[in-house]
């Protein structure tokens, strides 16, 4: 009896957002493992006591990627991590864009800005600033070129707060062709999902926003699946990997471009495929056995 748990956060007194958590727990101990759930950060579990960790809805480790980092670390030297924690490290910095982008993935144009750099904002165009480590669009904005003012705020805001931002255009044809969330289990692509845009004009950086508007199952196209096949071939070391989501856009051009690779707790958005369950206990149960 394979023995599993599952990373999360924890939610505290609110339920958690984590929908495919429970399913994905009951799913693995029906298929015959001993299958537990527990924060990432809970100081109570042995998670050196099961045969695979599985990192899941760790989904507040970006306000404190160090201390998350340092965690993967620990347990992936006590057993098996998936995904492995240099692969954790790696993604954990959304500077892997550059990384992609130096192999030939097209990407959405980034460039960073860190505390003491000067600020050179675009002046042509709609433009993003977000952290480097972050999830659910938290700190990240949309602005237009006579905001220019609001845009120094944020990034004063930031690297007050020892975050780099990271700066690309606003690729317009998202407000058309949403976002598209290409899911790999196990080696092989399993299903696809699309989104509605996330930033709104004058939505303030620092305010709530809704994830995964107008979330619907989609069909992956033949170059989608060329573009996401092509970004986790230029994952560095070539390293086995559980799981991935690729997150696609339309560039000017109308092709997709990679806007995130999603290694560490990507969202399974099972509860739009439920056929893909058995794939992803089956793949979980063989990583657990290896």
């Amino acid at each position: 009896m394979p023995r599993i748990a599952l990373a999360t956060y924890d939610p505290g007194s609110e339920p958690s957002k984590d929908r495919d958590l429970p399913v994905l727990v009951e799913a693995l101990r029906a298929a015959g493992a001993e299958a537990v759930a527990a924060p990432w950060d809970d100081e109570g579990t042995d998670w050196g006591g099961h045969d695979l960790v599985l990192i899941r809805s760790t989904w507040d480790y970006s306000w404190r990627a160090a201390e998350f980092v340092a965690w993967a670390e620990r347990v992936g030297k006590a057993t098996r991590l998936a995904n492995p924690v240099r692969v954790v490290r790696w993604n954990t910095d959304k500077r892997y864009l550059g990384d992609l982008a130096a192999a030939g993935v097209p990407v959405v144009p980034t460039r960073y800005l860190a505390a003491g750099d000067p600020v050179d904002l675009p002046d042509g165009h709609e433009y993003v600033v977000k952290p480097t480590s972050g999830a659910g669009a938290r700190f990240a904005a949309r602005y237009t070129p006579d905001e220019h003012e609001t845009a120094v705020r944020q990034l004063e805001r930031m690297h007050a707060e020892g975050l780099t931002a990271m700066v690309q255009p606003y690729l317009t044809n998202v407000d058309v062709s949403g976002e598209r969330a290409l899911l790999f289990f196990g080696g092989r692509y399993v299903h696809a999902s699309r989104k509605g845009a996330v930033l709104s004009p004058g939505t303030a950086y620092d305010d709530d926003k809704v994830s995964h508007p107008d979330l619907e199952p989609w069909t992956a196209t033949d170059a989608e699946l060329a573009v996401a096949e092509r970004a986790l071939a230029a994952v560095p070391d070539a390293p086995e990997l559980l799981y991935a989501r690729v997150d696609l856009v339309d560039g000017p051009d109308g092709q997709p471009c990679v806007m995130e690779l999603e290694l560490v707790e990507p969202n399974l958005f099972l509860d739009l495929h439920p056929g893909s369950l058995a794939v992803v206990v089956d793949a979980v149960l063989a990583a657990a056995s290896r």
